[in-house]
């Protein structure tokens, strides 16, 4: 009968560990006691003896105790000392333990053996079972000889295709669980060219249409300009727009190109090298100062926060971008009056503060896709913070517009990780 090929998947176990199991030490304790015992009360396999034997069943039974230390981290020489004190066993008054713990032996041979071992001890069993079963049928002529046969099969073949079907089982889960995390890696390794495909489609459609357009805008803003002459004056409404759009355009394209970066990035893991910070927020409150003066609307800025180097770029990042959009709403919907800013510690985190009046009227100065607050919001609880946006208390919604509409994010100045 041929040895299954999923044994040779099976490593063996490392010739220099053989410090002894704690499941194998509590096997053979209770062999050698059971062995002890039975010994004692003259209990044997084989019946009672002519003769007594003695100390001479002890023998066999402490070599196959040692065996069985050692029947996990040392085959196969842990199964040559076991078949030895085996044959000595019969001969001299068999004791039961010292039986039993001969096909445990067999057993791990196969178990925890060498691929060589597991293919080479179910064929010596059959071998021997079949040599026992014919010199016995030989020498007795006797039918009751195929007992012999038998008995030596059951402490053989049977333990040793038992281990096999058990390594068997082992290799083929441990086959199944190989091929799962191959499958596992594929599939991520087909996920992140796919996001890294998409990442790149989108810094082109980027960069073809949307940078473009800035571009146009900053070219004719800049040639109105020239063209303008240096015969307006200073306060000109019309010259100081066009001095804003210019800005504007600019700084846009300024952004556009940190994200086309960003999305260029292979890893997708890091913010852009030039991504703004908090020393940046007196430009962006003057920006939107000199945009929202003919509405009425007066920005102030309150900048509390610590060093650049204090803050984690994250939480800076996170910072600038919602007091960004914070003031491109106030732009959009705030009434005239004041814009206030505020950037603070606060208990170990950030916080940021923008408060503005309610506009009478419910319409944008401007066309928005509405998904500002939104952002804001996932930024502050990427970072394990809290956000929150809308009217104080006592402020009417109801299109009269009175009262004040406030942004507020509190921002962890920790590493720690987002619940």
């Amino acid at each position: 009968m041929p040895v299954p090929r999923s044994l040779s998947a099976r490593p063996a176990a490392p010739p220099h560990r053989l410090r002894p199991h704690r499941d194998d030490v509590l096997i053979a304790a209770a062999g050698l006691l059971g062995g002890l015992v039975m010994w004692s009360l003259d209990l044997y396999t084989v019946g009672p003896p002519r003769e007594d034997p003695g100390w001479r069943p002890l023998v066999p039974l402490v070599v196959m105790t040692a065996a069985e230390l050692l029947r996990r981290t040392a085959q196969p020489w842990a199964l040559l000392p076991a078949t030895a004190a085996l044959v000595a066993d019969q001969l001299s008054g068999s004791l039961l333990p010292t039986v039993l713990m001969f096909t445990d032996v067999v057993y791990a041979a196969v178990l925890y053996g060498s691929r060589r071992t597991a293919r080479r001890v179910p064929q010596a069993g059959m071998l021997v079972t079949v040599a026992s079963t014919a010199v016995s049928f030989a020498v007795w002529q006797q039918a009751e000889a195929l007992v012999v046969g038998v008995l030596c099969g059951l402490l053989t073949v049977g333990p040793a295709w038992t281990g096999v079907l058990i390594r068997d089982h082992r290799d083929a889960a441990a086959a199944e669980r190989l091929r799962a995390e191959q499958t596992a890696l594929l599939a991520e390794m087909d996920r992140r060219q796919a996001v890294g495909a998409e990442r790149a489609r989108m810094a082109r459609e980027l960069h073809d249409v949307v940078a473009n357009h800035l571009s146009a805008i900053a070219i004719h803003s800049t040639a109105a300009l020239s063209l303008y002459g240096s015969g307006g004056e200073d306060g000109d409404p019309a010259r100081s727009s066009l001095e804003t759009i210019r800005g504007s355009s600019v700084q846009g394209l300024a952004e556009m190109r940190r994200l086309i970066g960003l999305l260029r990035d292979s890893e997708g893991d890091r913010e852009p090298s030039a991504a703004p910070t908090l020393a940046g927020l007196d430009a962006l409150v003057e920006q939107a100062r000199s945009a929202g003066a003919a509405d009425g609307l007066e920005f102030r800025l309150h900048n509390g926060a610590p060093d650049d180097g204090d803050v984690p770029a994250p939480v800076a990042l996170a910072a600038y971008r919602i007091v960004q959009e914070s003031l491109t709403n106030a732009l959009k919907h705030a009434a005239p009056g004041p814009v206030e800013v505020r950037v603070e510690p606060q208990d170990g985190s950030l916080a940021v503060t923008v408060r503005s009046a309610f506009r009478p009227d419910p319409g944008a100065r401007a066309p928005g896709a509405g998904a500002g607050l939104v952002g804001m919001r996932e930024r502050a609880v990427l970072l394990g913070g809290v956000f929150g946006a809308g009217p104080l208390p006592g402020a009417r919604t109801d299109g009269t517009g009175t009262g004040t509409w406030q942004v507020r994010a509190v921002l962890p100045l920790t590493n720690e990780e987002a619940p």
